[in-house]
């Protein structure tokens, strides 16, 4: 049977990524070289990634991307990138993430930006600074989108870089800012390195000032690296629990920004600010976190959010805790970071509903956080407001209307089909997560395993129970983590790019 798909210029053009993952690697090793721990594990790493990529680049000397080529090189090139970067784990073979489905495992849930864990010693005394270094960096590289970011470096892929950027975000996606598609992916690449910065800076300077005493350069680099991406990967085992209130305030509005259509700072940054006020999403995330904010900071100031002492001090009757720590949360998780600035398994049922709720709302379109994306929130809500009125008034012809304009109505069912396959596929993985876990004798309830399911693929991070802010996912069997690897893949390219490469017209002549 002849295939329609030209299989060759994909996987080469996923090896010229791969072979230029070695030179992401060469921050890594340059700390490995700075406090001696390390080299050999990223040299040996750099070389494969090299070796790797150089023999895939050979199956094709001139490879030509059509539409169905983009889909497979996309699908591939977070897959191959993952299986690479868990390489430095399995080399240095330090602790429960040097095996390698759980080295696969961080690998993929670094690069898919979903935070969570399956290292069981987080911290300096069981791993190097340099693997550290790479776990953070993992998730930087992933969070505005390797593909984006090859299009933005690479010349050969400037010729079909619109598609590959589609294919990446298939939905509400990536807006075109400049006439030629490699200038959008580096102005936006840009945006994204700006911000970093200067969260890094700030973060030193609370340091600086002795407000933050264990923000260290190190800590400023390694948040900065995993707050952008919407990560949630932290040196530190109680997360950003083990910082100072300051740091929590100043990393707020970070990760709002990083929940944010990217596209909104660029208006900003030529002069149009008034682009944020007048985005209808933006306004609409404004509000929903502001709203969800509120919900869980009255139960925790009245005490009924609480199930259990903290170990950080009672929130009730303290404002300022209270405020803080619900909207520390709420934007970590609506953003799908994955940050923690407590334990809210300590928590009551009431707020951890709220929370279970808000794994499923997403960031916005063209923002580096995953879920549903509250866009397809936004339309979904308007369009049940039309249905409603079109109801009483059947005579009524009422599009829905999204920033002034109307959305066809091939995008509207397309959204609600997007939103049905996705929890379709959120309650099918819960009950193969929960029959597997039994299978081992891991007795799990039904919140733990709806919310680890709710994390992986939403690519939010943690969960309840045995997977909450400050557990990890090691107590499951490597069945169940090869299956969530397999969630989070889909999950970061939302789902239809894996899902078309499963259907048979794909691959036919």
């Amino acid at each position: 049977m002849n295939l329609r798909v030209d299989w060759r210029a994909s996987t080469s053009l996923v090896g010229t990524v791969v072979k230029w993952l070695a030179v992401a690697m060469a921050f890594p090793f340059a700390l490995a070289v700075f406090y001696g721990d390390g080299v050999t594990t990223f040299a040996a790493s750099m070389a494969l990634a090299v070796g790797v990529g150089w023999g895939l680049e050979r199956l094709d000397d001139d490879p030509d991307l059509g539409a169905r080529e983009g889909f497979l090189m996309v699908a591939l090139t977070w897959l191959a990138v993952s299986i690479i970067g868990a390489a430095p784990y399995v080399i240095a073979g330090e602790g429960t993430v040097g095996q390698p489905v759980n080295a696969l495992f961080e690998s993929m849930s670094g690069f898919t930006t979903t935070g969570a864990t399956v290292m069981g010693n987080i911290g300096f005394e069981k791993h190097s600074r340099a693997l550290m270094m790479w776990r953070q960096q993992t998730q930087w590289l992933g969070g505005m989108g390797i593909v984006v970011l090859a299009v933005a470096i690479l010349p050969e892929l400037t010729v079909g870089g619109a598609q590959l950027m589609d294919a990446e975000a298939p939905g509400p996606g990536i807006t075109k800012l400049t006439p030629r598609i490699a200038e959008t992916a580096r102005a936006l690449w840009k945006l994204y390195i700006a911000i970093t910065a200067l969260e890094v800076v700030l973060l030193f300077g609370l340091h600086l000032s002795g407000v933050a005493p264990n923000m260290t350069p190190y800590q400023a680099v390694a948040h900065g690296l995993t707050t952008m991406p919407t990560g949630g990967f932290s040196p530190a085992a109680r997360s950003i629990e083990y910082f100072s209130a300051a740091v929590q305030w100043l990393i707020i509005p970070f990760m709002v920004a990083a929940g944010t259509n990217f596209a909104l700072f660029w208006h900003a940054f030529n002069g149009e600010i008034e682009a944020f006020g007048e985005d209808n999403e933006f306004r609409f995330y404004v509000g929903v976190l502001a709203v969800f904010s509120a919900i869980v900071a009255v139960l925790l100031f009245t005490g009924e959010g609480m199930a259990e002492t903290p170990t950080i001090g009672p929130l009730a009757g303290n404002l300022e805790k209270s405020v803080r720590h619900a909207v520390f949360q709420v934007v970590s998780l609506v953003t799908t970071t994955g940050y923690a600035s407590m334990d809210f398994n300590t928590w009551g049922s009431p707020a951890q509903y709220v929370l279970f709720v808000i794994l499923f709302v997403g960031g916005s379109a063209g923002s580096t956080g995953g879920a549903v994306k509250i866009v397809r929130w936004l339309v979904i809500l308007r369009s049940v407001k039309r249905e409603l009125f079109t109801t009483v008034h059947p005579e009524a012809v009422r599009p829905v209307r999204l920033g002034g304009r109307a959305l066809d109505e091939r995008a509207v069912r397309g959204i609600y089909a997007f939103t049905l396959l996705y929890l379709l596929i959120f309650f099918a993985a819960t009950m193969l997560v929960y029959f597997d876990a039994a299978r081992v004798g891991l007795d799990l309830v039904a919140l733990d395993a709806m919310s680890a399911v709710a994390a992986t693929l939403g690519n939010v991070g943690p969960g309840f129970g045995i997977v909450g802010p400050m557990n990890s996912y090691i107590p499951f069997p490597s069945t169940t983590k090869l299956f969530m690897v397999f969630l989070m893949w889909i999950g970061r390219l939302e789902i239809l790019p894996v899902l078309v490469l499963l259907t048979p017209a794909y691959w036919r002549s």
